[in-house]
């Protein structure tokens, strides 16, 4: 499993985000950044050569090594400053009031403390900054819901801790923050995964 967990599953992960179906929402969610932006789980850097020139800075946050180290490769494409730093989302090593956006996309499942995270992210967040966000979590038909109840056990010791039955917005607003945006829907292939959240809140 410490094999599967540090060699296979980083390299697995990024082939299957590199899908052509998550461009598009990855394009959206970058370009509302604006300013300095942290990007928590940057992962392999899918996301960094997307960043609209409304953006100065990137920090990439991402606590898997091997992960950091596909990222860094793509950070000559980024065409604006990358900086990383080796740290969990629970702890973020930032000043207060410290950057102006917070990108997330496909994090918040893996999260051991998503709460945490959250109030991590908004204490970093200058005032009128903005979380943005694409995530996968809880379906609202109850057949799909005991599916992604019934896998998660399994699907989180796979999976790198991804939960498939996370109630995004309602834990963004427990988080600490007021949704702006929210548009949810699910994307094809198999329904216990394919439900998004994409949106953008702000600090309460």
């Amino acid at each position: 499993m410490s094999f599967y967990r540090e060699v296979i599953f980083p390299h697995l992960c990024d082939r299957v985000m590199r899908n052509k179906l998550f461009r598009p929402y990855r394009e959206r969610v970058t370009r509302r950044a604006e300013g300095r932006v942290l990007e928590i789980g940057v992962g392999s850097g899918l996301n960094l050569p997307l960043y609209g020139s409304g953006v100065t800075e990137v920090v990439a946050l991402e606590p898997d090594g091997r992960l950091s180290a596909m990222a860094k490769r793509k950070a000559a494409k980024a065409h604006r400053p990358v900086s990383f730093l080796r740290a969990s989302a629970e702890t973020i090593p930032l000043d207060d009031a410290s950057v102006d956006s917070v990108v997330t996309t496909w994090t918040l499942c893996s999260i051991p403390d998503a709460y945490g995270a959250l109030h991590e992210i908004r204490r970093v967040l200058k005032p009128n900054g903005r979380l943005h966000f694409v995530e996968h979590g809880l379906a609202p038909e109850t057949g799909v819901q005991k599916w992604q109840n019934r896998l998660t056990p399994m699907w989180k010791k796979v999976g790198g801790g991804c939960h498939l039955n996370r109630s995004i917005a309602a834990m963004i607003e427990g988080g600490g923050f007021k949704l702006d945006q929210l548009d949810t829907g699910y994307v094809p292939g198999p329904r216990f995964a394919g439900f998004l959240y994409e949106g953008s809140a702000r600090p309460r």
